[in-house]
């Protein structure tokens, strides 16, 4: 069992900054403001040969309501719950707080151990904090930097005997068992496992309700939601195994991605930072969930969000949200399948799934949309098949002939899965049309049932390619010398 970290304090004491040192990443957003992390956030931490589970949280404050301040108070009580081990951080520079004192007193009462640590501890300007620290009962505070790394040796000496208790303590688990995909065709898809688990990442607007989603789906409320749009700021990942009805589980890691708004309207450096996050889980993922509302679907970036995704090569699932409050269903969700055939034609066959993150109604067609989707992705053709369909298809409609010469494709072979990609090799691929090439890519989602996932499809030319080209001149122009040396 490995031993877990909460690192608990104030805003601002630099939480987020041990911990992006802590995991040897930039894992969670800093920024100089008080109150970027509002999640809980957990990474594989590193000290020395110790190992283990590190979670950064909220900084706490003196609210108890249902403000959003007490809701990401009782989320970091959560994780001092969960924890082994809290590090209780204060900012050196700063001295011991009423704030401090007042959740030195709750940590007593709930944590199993508490390290006291004093932040920004570098230099003379931190020693009067630093003896402060002391009055809070909660034994000798170990000095740190979290910026530049000072202080690791004295919290990896305080860290390693509550390692080894919790190792000793620790009940043998049965082993985790491989999730084993069915072989068919090619048995390509590799298969999902606890090591290796499906990465999903749902993106989309915000208040589009992507953290309640994940929480309806893990069960519990991990992540923080309410009314408030733009509440995640982080990409959080969380590792769940997505059990079907009858009780078969697949391990997934699920990233709660920022909301994305225009690029116009990102203006704050936090804003920025929180949508650049989004794009990397994006291109972390190999399923991407697009949540919309089903107020407002297929705005104008909730576009851009499917666009991106299909850029990057994902395989996308669309979800439109807040399904239970709808009134006509039937209309509603023809006028859905209209406009995204429409307006999204680079995802033709995609699927399209109506969930109520509220109620849960609709995750089990959510969660079989992700497997297919994920499956279709990894997909590989044989070449004969792809070679005899190419035929078909050069029979029932021939490529053009521009300028009275017409394009001969040869040969066609899939080169890469994740998502499918596909090579013809054929004369005078600069002068083939893109309208040729999407007749080409949908026949191959129809023929081939790769509906939604994106296909890359590239033309290669042959011309040059040949070894024997220009050979005989040359060989002649050397004869003749050689005749003409003799004479």
């Amino acid at each position: 069992m490995s031993l877990t970290l909460a690192i608990v304090g104030r805003p601002n004491v630099g939480k987020s900054t041990l911990f992006n040192r802590l995991v040897g990443k930039r894992l969670a957003l800093v920024d100089d403001q008080p109150g970027v992390t509002r999640d809980l956030r957990e990474g594989q931490g590193r000290l020395g040969d110790l190992r283990f589970t590190v979670i950064d949280t909220a900084g706490l404050e003196d609210a108890t309501d249902d403000s959003l301040e007490g809701r990401m108070r009782r989320l970091t009580e959560r994780a001092v719950d969960m924890a082994d081990v809290c590090l209780f951080m204060l900012d050196a520079r700063v001295g011991v707080t009423p704030t401090d004192e007042m959740f030195a007193e709750i940590l007593r009462k709930r944590s199993k151990h508490v390290i006291l640590a004093a932040n920004k501890a570098e230099g003379n300007a931190a020693d009067a904090g630093v003896l402060e620290a002391y009055n809070l009962g909660l034994g000798e505070p170990v000095r740190l930097s979290g910026e530049h790394g000072e202080g690791m040796t004295d919290l990896y000496s305080q860290l390693m005997p509550l390692a080894d208790a919790a190792e000793e303590q620790a009940v043998v688990d049965a082993p985790e068992t491989d999730i084993e995909l069915d072989e068919d065709g090619e048995g390509e898809t590799p298969m999902i496992t606890a090591e290796k688990p499906l990465q999903v990442a749902v993106v989309g607007r915000p208040n589009a309700g992507k953290s309640t989603l994940i929480n309806k789906i893990i069960g519990e409320d991990r992540l923080l939601t309410g009314p408030e749009a733009g509440i995640t700021r982080d990409a959080i990942s969380l590792r769940i195994d997505w059990a079907d009805p009858d009780g078969d589980s697949t391990p997934m890691r699920i990233f709660d991605t920022a909301g994305m708004r225009k690029k116009a309207k990102v203006q704050e450096k936090l804003e920025k930072l929180s949508v650049s996050d989004g794009l990397r889980a994006v291109k972390f993922a190999e399923v991407v969930v697009v949540l919309l509302d089903a107020a407002i679907p297929f705005e104008q970036q909730d576009l851009r969000i499917a666009d991106l995704a299909e850029r990057e090569g994902r395989a996308v699932v669309v979800a439109i949200n807040k399904w239970d409050i709808e009134e006509d269903k039937q209309e509603k969700l023809r006028d859905l399948k209209e406009s995204f055939e429409r307006l999204l034609p680079q995802l033709r066959g995609a699927p399209l799934v109506t969930v109520s993150a509220k109620t849960g109604r609709g995750l089990e067609r959510l969660r079989a949309a992700i497997l297919r989707a994920h499956d279709i992705w990894n997909r590989r053709v044989p070449t004969a098949a792809l070679n005899r369909w190419l035929t078909a298809m050069l029979e029932q409609h021939p490529p053009p002939a521009p300028q009275g010469r017409r394009i001969k494709l040869r040969y066609m072979t899939q080169v890469k899965t994740r998502p499918p990609g596909f090579v013809v090799m054929c004369s005078h691929p600069d002068k083939m049309p893109a309208s040729y090439t999407r007749y080409l890519v949908n026949g191959l989602r129809e023929s081939f049932d790769m509906p939604g996932t994106p296909i890359r499809l590239t033309l290669r030319g042959q011309g040059d390619k040949n070894p024997y080209k220009g050979r005989r001149k040359k060989n002649a122009g050397a004869l003749a010398k050689h005749l003409k040396g003799r004479a």
